[in-house]
Order: C-alpha cells, then structure tokens, then sequence
C-alpha cells in the first residue's frame, strides 16, 4: 500500500513466534496448532513505521544508555499530533508521563476516591477497568451499553441514576470503545459529560484507540468538547495502538484541573514511575512527527479488513458482526448458535482454530459474543474467515 509517496507493506507475514510475543504465548493461546488464528491480544501484526525504527537504531548507535531527561521535543511533538490530527489544543504545561494507561487509571482511582466508593463503566467493556476497580479496594458499579438495531448505545437515564448516588465518584470512559467498536459522537460525549459533571463524578478517559477511527466517524476527544469538559476530566493516552509499540513506549495524561494534575505529579513522584525510558522516548517523538503516513495508511488497511469481514459474516448463519466504527478490534455475536460460554470457546478453538477473547471476559452483555484483532495480513484473515465458515457449516 502506498500513502504520500511512501510505500508500506501490510500483506508481510511475520512469525510473531520469534519473540516472546503476548498474542502467541502459550500462556494466553495455550498449544500452538497448525492454522490458529492467534486474534485475542490487542497489537498489530504489522511492522512499526521505518520512520520509528529507524530512529531506535539512531539512538541504539549512540551506544550510552545511562538516565535521561524527557526530551526537549517529545512533549510538543504530541501537543501538534492533537492539535493537527483531531484538532485538540492541550497546553504543554497539562501533560504528565505515565508508564501506561492502566497505571493512570489506578493512579486517578487512588487520589480522587475513597475505598469502597463506586466507579461506573459501561459493560461490555475492556476488562482489565474490572481489575483495576476492585483491585484497589473501590465498588464496579455497571451501567451496560444498550444495545438496539445492531448497534450499541450509552444508557443516560441509568448513567444518570448511578450518578447521583453519593458514593459514585468516577467513571471509566473508554473512547473509542473497546470492544463493541464504538466511536462516541461529539454529542453523546457531550451528555454523558453534563450527567457526571452535574452530580461531581469525574470522567477517566482511556483514549488508546482514538487514532484508529474510521474515515466515516471522527474520533472527538472528551476533553476537547470545552473547558468545563475538560476541568472535570482526566484524558489517559499513549501511541501504543497506533503505531504498534506497545513494548517500547509509555503513556501521557492530560490534565486541565491544577489541583488535580499537581496530585498526579506528586503521586507519580511517591511512586516513583516518573523516570524516562531512552527507546520509548524516542519511539514515540517519531511516531508523531512522523509517523502520520504510515497511519493513515495501517487505517485505510484494517478498515479494508473489516469490510472483508463484514461480507464474509454475511454469508454465515449463526452469527452477525457488530459494524465497528473504529479500532482494529471486532465484536462478533454468536448467541444464535445457542452455544454457552465454555461450549463457544471449544467450538471457535478446536473447530474455527480461532483462539480469541470470549465475551464474558468484558462484562454484563458479553456473553455469547467473542472479540477479534484484525490488524494482520489480509491473507491470514481470509484464511481463518475460511475456517469459521467450515466450523459454522457443522453446527
């Protein structure tokens, strides 16, 4: 694929197994067999842009590795990636390290609530927001999506009760939603911000995917919608997704409150997590200086992927494709097969030979469903759509 005069390689097959890769591991695939369809963790199985690492390999020939400052250029190469791709102004002086969205997450539960005081999320939903909730001692307090006409919904007249009850003082935002492949309108944004601001519940935004929205739906950062917005926020993003480089980057978070954003900064000191990495520093400056082409274009190819399997599920009985709006992520539903959650797991393994993360795992809602990563070569993709067809055929 060629994008801005450069070309990129998408269709490459890469043996993920050279490295100690997550997605195929057999700690979360357990036994490899021939033609699984490793589509449970969520990274891409495409090469970082030339453009990052090409500038590790700079920095790896300087050879020196002792500690470092943030670089003078890593801060403002964000601030213009926000302000040019989504059209979000963050003033340098609002942006803090993390060493990953999930450590923000713990971190702003910690400071702004108490043990036993209620976050809200919005099942089916990433599951590692359960883990981080009851992990430090605070009460998951759920408030499905709706899901109607094949398409999912915020439920405002339950995120407003939930709201006002006194001990609620978070919630988990995931925008860009994963995994039903949401990308939230301005709007709807906009409403669930008014609900949590009127009964003071502060909105944590995880925003990892908000680069890989599709053509058709922009992606509208929560704390972009204005600064009342952004004063009851804590926005949490990283390049991870975007540029597939999970294992060598960190995470920023975007605070506009100054008492709140001064807590960060001294719990981030407390639990020392404010040094600096010499390779995620530099992965990420180039990424978003740029790496934009590359981008466009990775997102061009994965919704090219989720066109194939939007046609190739509609050719099936038994199961239907919840149409994404963004991310690489897709959520497939299966409860027409009548199949329960352990019978689906077997089936979608030993006969699909699709090893993938079961609905159930993402909360109330889930069941039935299953979450697959499409970020890989199309033939790989053909492939295991291939399988299922066969898998489904002896239903």
């Amino acid at each position: 694929m060629s994008r801005a005069g450069q070309s990129f390689d998408f269709d490459a097959e890469i043996d993920r197994r050279k490295t100690p890769a997550l997605k195929v591991h057999p700690h979360v695939v357990g036994p490899w067999q021939e033609g699984l369809f490793a589509a449970g963790v969520a990274d891409m199985d495409f090469c970082a842009p030339a453009v990052v690492r090409e500038a590790l390999a700079r920095r790896l020939a300087h050879g020196v590795f002792g500690y470092e400052a943030v670089p003078d250029g890593l801060i403002p190469a964000l601030c213009n990636w926000l302000a040019e791709e989504h059209g979000w102004q963050v003033p340098a002086s609002h942006v803090l390290r993390a060493p990953n969205i999930l450590n923000a997450l713990a971190m702003a539960v910690n400071l702004f609530s108490e043990k036993g005081d209620g976050v809200i999320v919005q099942p089916p939903v990433f599951f590692d927001f359960f883990d981080v909730i009851r992990e430090n001692g605070r009460r998951v307090v759920s408030n499905p999506l709706l899901l109607e006409g094949g398409r999912y919904h915020m439920d405002f007249a339950g995120l407003a009760r939930l709201a006002a009850e006194p001990r609620t003082r978070l919630l988990f935002l995931c925008n860009p939603h994963n995994p039903v492949g949401r990308v939230w309108s301005r709007s709807e944004l906009e409403t669930l911000g008014a609900i949590c601001a009127e009964h003071g519940v502060l909105v944590v935004s995880d925003e990892i995917h908000g680069d890989l929205a599709y053509a058709a739906h922009p992606y509208t950062p929560f704390a972009a919608l204005g600064e009342a917005f952004a004063q009851n926020a804590i926005s949490c993003l990283s390049p991870a997704k975007s540029f597939n480089i999970a294992s060598c980057c960190t995470a920023f978070t975007v605070i506009a409150d100054e008492a709140r954003r001064a807590a960060f900064a001294a719990e981030n000191s407390r639990l020392t997590v404010n040094k600096n990495n010499a390779f995620a520093n530099v992965a990420m400056e180039a990424a978003y200086r740029e790496g934009g082409p590359w981008l466009a274009a990775v997102r061009a190819y994965i919704e090219e992927n989720a066109a194939l399997v939007a046609a190739r599920i509609a050719e099936l009985a038994g199961v239907d494709l919840i149409t994404p709006e963004g991310t690489f992520l897709l959520w497939l539903d299966f409860r027409q097969t009548g199949l329960a959650d352990e019978a689906l797991r077997s089936f979608l393994r030993e006969k699909a030979r699709w090893a993938v993360i079961r609905g159930e795992a993402f909360g109330e809602g889930g069941r039935g469903f299953a979450r697959i990563n499409i970020a890989c070569p199309r033939a790989r993709l053909e492939r295991a759509l291939a399988q299922l067809a066969h898998a489904m055929a002896t239903l």
